[in-house]
């Protein structure tokens, strides 16, 4: 009697063993930058984006539609700007953020509202691009997450179109001496930050070493005594340029060999994000202008 009782059962195990498995395929587990490794049962299709570049690196995969809100930095695309604006990385809303019933929040490692998020049970994926590596790895990662396939194909096509600006760069200007100032007091991009790649790539100089950190804040005189042959600021930083105590002699100011980005200009380079191969065609066609 036991017996058929038996086969009976068995035809159910094994569909709920395949289920089980089945569940278990679709689970995704990934690490983020601190190191802490996320379950995710499916895709997400709620997104919230607290950092400018991954809200730029969810609408280059194609994604822009699952996000529900960004910080008040996020402008590109333009589709972004009629989203819920939620700070930025000190002063995130949490109970605006919580409202919008997020499946994820993608932020930088240094946000301040990680932890509350997380005891409040909803999950955090920290992703900080900081130079080239990074970008891909995080387009990768987020690819991975919201199960677009083939996310490389947008790497492949941003590092594609590095070559072509790598290309463009006139020859006669390799080597030349640049500041790139991204804030006033003055801040600047040094060597080992991911403009200072994107100006080594490009076969050009940086008067600011590695060795003095990514975006170190520089004594003004150090600018001069480096005398660059051209200069990389800001529009609303440039205009007081001649004001600086030196920098009225320095070549780059009496023969004009500054270019001064608009602040959409400025967003694109200061990103390390999908928009690179843009900011490094916009730094090509500063040197085709002023070092002609």
């Amino acid at each position: 009697m036991q017996q058929p009782r038996r086969r009976q059962v068995m035809p159910v195990l094994a569909a709920a063993l395949l289920c089980l498995l089945a569940t278990a395929a679709q689970a995704l587990q990934i690490s983020d930058d601190r190191g802490v490794s996320v379950r995710f049962d499916a895709a997400p299709r709620r997104i919230v984006s607290l950092l400018p570049s991954l809200t730029e690196a969810v609408c280059a995969l194609g994604q822009c539609q699952y996000l529900v809100g960004v910080d008040r930095f996020s402008n590109w695309p333009a589709s972004v700007r009629s989203l819920p604006q939620l700070g930025g990385l000190d002063d995130a809303p949490i109970e605006a953020i919580v409202a919008l019933r997020p499946d994820v929040v993608l932020l930088a490692a240094s946000a301040r509202v990680t932890s509350r998020l997380e005891s409040l049970g909803i999950k955090v994926l920290a992703l900080e691009p900081k130079n080239f590596a990074d970008v891909q790895r995080v387009l990768r990662q987020i690819g991975v997450l919201l199960d677009v396939p083939d996310a490389d194909r947008v790497w492949r096509g941003i590092d594609a179109a590095m070559v072509a600006a790598v290309a463009s760069m006139p020859t006669h200007a390799r080597g030349a001496k640049v500041y790139f100032e991204v804030s006033r007091e003055p801040y600047a991009a040094g060597a080992s930050s991911f403009i200072g790649e994107m100006l080594t790539r490009l076969g050009l100089g940086n008067i600011v070493p590695g060795a003095l950190g990514p975006f170190p804040q520089l004594n003004p005189e150090f600018v001069v005594r480096a005398d660059p042959d051209l200069i990389m600021i800001g529009d609303g930083s440039a205009q007081g340029l001649k004001q600086r105590p030196g920098w009225a002699g320095m070549r780059a100011l009496r023969e004009q060999r500054i270019c001064a980005f608009k602040p959409e200009q400025a967003d694109m380079l200061v990103r390390p994000g999908p928009r690179m191969a843009q900011a490094a065609q916009l730094i090509t066609q500063c040197v085709r202008d002023k070092l002609p």
